[in-house]
């Protein structure tokens, strides 16, 4: 019978097969994540190019958000569009009361907006499935930004906000760093916890993790809290970035898709698999929004098909398939 408590998964899925690795591996792949994150650290002050310094806080915006994207959707295989309704409430969040009221205040007050929409749109709609739950993520998002509309027009008067505060570019680099370093950390736990099990058998087959013992529903609903708690918050990191914000900006639908292009392009269901899309990804969207503004939703539409038909489960896995040797049939 189900218990309905999430320690009634096992703590550790069974040991996969193949050559153990050594523990040195483990010490090097930790010395050139520190290495790789003290270099990170240190690039807003080892150049004065505002364009590479906008261009390093665009990676890590995305690096952020597609990596928290993937917390849920990755193993849960639940395709959520509802990214820019939670990165528009901590971007305007911090657009109504950044002026006034402390930064670390601010971001705690977003978190907990976007932290309580994810926990209301996840009792609502976390029962449904495949199409329905992704038609339910956009039309959320289009909810959300017509409410905020409504608000700013009706109450305020006003359609959008400008933003004046005293915070660099370099603090908001700095700021999402921290950001990727947390979700990244978290990530790496939740994949090695009772959770991220949990999450991995609801994946497969949420009927057979039911009969498991799982409480699919809380399972889902608390990593898409936390899912949406990373992307508010980037949003109202984000938000000292731009001197006006309206609706529009802070609710584009682009930001979703391209968020969802990203995630899939690396892997979603890999830790690292975001980081790996948003790369290229980024530099490509800087190369096409430049040169072709007039066409750059049509030509994100046939990016956006091009990954889905190519390498639906994400270029690391087509790496990973490549560099394994092909088996020989014996002869019959």
């Amino acid at each position: 019978m189900s218990s309905g408590r999430l320690d009634a998964v096992p703590a550790r899925a069974a040991p996969t097969q193949g050559v153990p690795r050594h523990p040195a591996w483990g010490w090097l792949a930790g010395a050139v994540a520190l290495a790789a994150l003290a270099a990170l650290a240190a690039a807003p002050a080892a150049t004065a190019s505002d364009y590479w310094l906008s261009l390093g806080i665009n990676l890590l915006q995305y690096a952020v958000m597609a990596t928290a994207w993937a917390l849920f959707s990755g193993p849960t295989r639940y395709v959520s569009l509802a990214t820019v309704a939670f990165f528009g409430i901590g971007a305007y969040t911090f657009a109504v009361l950044g002026e006034t009221w402390p930064q670390p205040v601010v971001l705690l007050t977003a978190l907990g907006l976007g932290v309580v929409l994810a926990v209301l749109t996840g009792l609502a709609t976390l029962r449904l499935s495949g199409v329905h739950f992704v038609i339910f993520t956009f039309g959320l998002a289009e909810l959300v930004r017509q409410l905020v509309t409504w608000w700013e027009v009706n109450v305020t008067k006003s359609v959008g906000r400008y933003v004046f505060v005293d915070i660099t570019q370099r603090e908001i680099y700095w700021q999402l760093l921290a950001l990727l370093v947390a979700v990244l950390a978290l990530g790496a736990w939740i994949r090695r916890s009772r959770l991220g099990l949990a999450l991995r058998v609801i994946g497969d087959d949420e009927q057979v993790a039911s009969h498991l013992g799982i409480d699919t529903a809380r399972t889902k609903i608390l990593l898409f809290a936390i899912s949406a708690g990373f992307i508010t918050l980037t949003g109202a990191v984000m938000a000292p970035r731009w001197t006006y914000l309206d609706p529009a900006i802070a609710f584009n639908p682009t930001v979703s898709f391209q968020v969802l292009i990203m995630a899939l392009l690396g892997g979603a269901g890999r830790l690292f698999g975001p980081l790996a899309g948003v790369i290229p990804l980024v530099l490509l969207f800087e190369v096409l929004s430049a040169r072709f503004p007039n066409h750059f939703p049509i030509l994100l539409g046939l990016v956006f098909l091009g990954i889905v038909y190519l390498v639906p489960n994400g270029v690391l896995e087509a790496v990973q398939r490549a560099g394994r040797p092909r088996r020989t049939e014996s002869p019959s």
